[in-house]
């Protein structure tokens, strides 16, 4: 979600504005940015409320 809503905001600058976001647009400039900004947000919290990088992705510390 965060990479959609950054790719969103690059592209809008660059007036590539991909088609599968493009009815955020329908209700106006703000709302189209509240919306990009709640999904870079959206996914930081799912970020975190998932544990983020779990313990599982980390090498394991051998003893011996």
């Amino acid at each position: 979600m965060v990479i959609v809503g950054l790719a969103a905001i690059v592209f809008g600058f660059l007036d590539r504005v991909p088609k599968i976001l493009f009815w955020i647009y329908a209700w106006g400039e703000g709302v189209a940015w509240g919306i990009k900004i709640a999904l870079i947000v959206a996914g930081v919290i799912l970020f975190f409320v998932g544990g983020g990088l779990s313990s599982a992705d980390e090498p394991k510390k051998t003893t011996g």
